[in-house]
């Protein structure tokens, strides 16, 4: 009997956001749980520069982030995108590229619907969200309006882009304050984990607030600050999508910021979150509501708040690229909800190929 041939898998990680780093330590877990006799995995390592390298064949778990750093790997951008685009060339090109990417790029240029897009013009399989539901999952902005659309309660909020700022600071600032009162959130409209958030006290605070923000993105959105739970819940599939048990994350900073999430290694998780089976249930049903509006496939994690004085839940934002490593948010729920962190590699891979296969049927011109 002729031995199968393993499904060979591309690994993107890097990237040119301040969330690099944290691309690489998801992409050593994600390479080092993955069954070696099933994949063969191809690492594209996209350097700070934006430059891609591509590594050579992974005979096993690596044992240090350093060995994800191909700088000086011989295979540059262009034998990347040679090996992405192979299979336009026949059918079977693929047995000689990629059967399938699996992007771990955080943030701009990794969740933006950018990478999506150069995979959906490769017409190769993918993992994660697709080009809409990856921009529309980035922009808080947009986001904010599509959970409007599929009536999810939020927080209230304000934003605008910098040359609205810069013609007109006060009318900005008063608008804000006018419709937020403070404390208040002040947010790079596009960047995850964190990155780039303030909370603003007073009108002197947003102005620095803002001018951080503006450092990331050229739009920014201020939220009301809401005494609240931080609980989440991740979301897995395509068309029939199912959400996890929800979590809860109590951090060690005032807010869950940058340092709460990844440097000082305070904060606290509880997997499943202290919460009735009423309220664990409509943050659930939420949660896929959440998905669908913004056309979610593969995975995501939908956060919400919860606030203390009368158990209220607002929608927080989706992340469709969230962490995956094992001690994230996005596996450990689902370890707590029946699968482990292997099965849901597979998981992801069948649902890429999935919705790969049903858009191979569609139509492009006229019949």
């Amino acid at each position: 009997m002729e031995q199968q041939r393993k499904l060979r898998v591309g690994i993107v990680y890097g990237g040119k956001s301040g969330e690099h780093e944290v691309s690489l330590s998801t992409a050593q877990a994600v390479m080092n749980a993955f069954d070696y006799d099933k994949y063969e995995l191809i690492p594209f390592y996209i350097m700070k520069s934006g430059q891609w390298r591509v590594g050579s064949t992974l005979e096993g778990p690596l044992s240090s982030q350093e060995d994800l750093q191909l700088e000086s790997a011989a295979g540059g951008t262009v034998k990347a995108m040679e090996m992405l685009f192979t299979g336009l060339e026949s059918p079977s090109a693929h047995q000689q590229g990629i059967d399938v990417m699996f992007p771990l790029v955080h943030g701009t240029n990794g969740e933006d619907g950018t990478i999506q897009g150069l995979f959906e013009m490769a017409n190769v399989p993918y993992v994660g969200a697709g080009v809409l539901a990856s921009a529309v999952g980035m922009d808080k902005a947009f986001m904010k309006q599509a959970f409007h659309i599929a009536g999810l309660p939020q927080c209230k909020y304000v934003d605008f882009i910098a040359a609205e700022w810069n013609r007109n600071q006060d009318e900005v600032l008063d608008r804000t304050e006018q419709v937020l009162g403070y404390p208040c959130f002040v947010k790079p409209a596009n960047l995850g984990s964190s990155v780039g958030i303030s909370k603003a006290r007073n009108r002197a605070e947003i102005v620095d607030a803002v001018a951080y923000a503006l450092k990331y993105d050229r739009k920014v959105v201020v939220e009301e600050f809401v005494d609240a739970r931080e609980v989440e819940v991740s979301v897995l599939g395509n068309d029939e999508p199912m959400a996890s048990v929800p979590g809860e994350i109590m951090s060690s900073n005032e807010f869950y910021d940058y340092k709460a999430k990844y440097v000082d290694g305070k904060s606290k998780m509880a997997i499943p979150a202290p919460i009735d089976v009423e309220l664990a249930a409509r943050i659930r049903e939420m949660a896929v509501t959440a998905y669908r509006a913004i056309d979610g496939s593969g995975l995501s994690r939908v956060d919400f708040f919860v606030r203390r004085s009368d158990m209220q839940v607002f929608i927080n934002e989706v992340n469709t690229m969230p962490g995956f490593t094992p001690f994230s948010m996005y596996p450990l729920m689902w370890k707590e909800t029946g699968v482990s962190y292997q099965e849901l590699l597979d998981r992801l891979i069948e649902l890429a190929l999935e919705r790969f296969e049903a858009k191979q049927k569609l139509f492009y011109e006229n019949i």
